[in-house]
């Protein structure tokens, strides 16, 4: 293996440890409720006035400047933010007390999310509104497959339907 190689193995080997901590550290000091396999950054946001309302599931990210926020000091109010499982909140997304992002979603950058978004599907905007559904993400939210885009590509794979003479009677 060359020298470039084995650098960038230890390196991302580091990495990998230092998020687990930073997640460990986070449920165990301030009391989160994230998952594993999440990668928090190390710059986003995450509402420690009410920590025990920030829950983050399996797999996971949340790319760096996005904000949870869990409370609203003007109202009082403290409520649980909720991230599924498989998820991907984009760089600089603000995230609303009391929202519930469902199981592979994938929030774009710069979103800010004040309403619930329902599983599989891809929201962005400011406020945040579902641009696409029916999409599977794996690890982190990456995309697998795109439902719009697998019911166009079988469309266009099917043969034409055969008209016969018999069909216009």
């Amino acid at each position: 293996m060359a020298k470039f190689g084995a650098a960038a193995l230890i390196r991302r080997k580091l990495r990998r440890y230092a998020v687990e901590i930073y997640r460990l550290y986070l449920n165990k000091f301030w009391g989160m409720h994230i998952a594993e396999g999440c990668a928090i950054s190390l710059s986003s946001k995450l509402d420690k006035a009410h920590p025990d309302g920030v829950w983050i599931g399996k797999d996971t990210a949340v790319s760096f400047g996005a904000a949870i926020l869990t409370h609203d000091y003007v109202r009082r109010m403290h409520l649980k933010t909720i991230i599924g499982e498989r998820c991907q909140i984009g760089a600089h997304s603000i995230i609303f007390p009391g929202v519930k992002i469902g199981d592979g979603c994938i929030i774009s950058a710069g979103s800010v999310v004040m309403r619930d978004i329902p599983d599989g599907c891809l929201a962005g905007g400011n406020p945040a509104r579902v641009m696409e559904k029916g999409i599977v993400t794996g690890q982190w939210g990456l995309i697998l497959s795109r439902a719009s885009a697998d019911a166009a590509a079988a469309a266009a794979a099917a043969p034409p339907a055969a008209s016969t003479p018999a069909d216009a009677a």
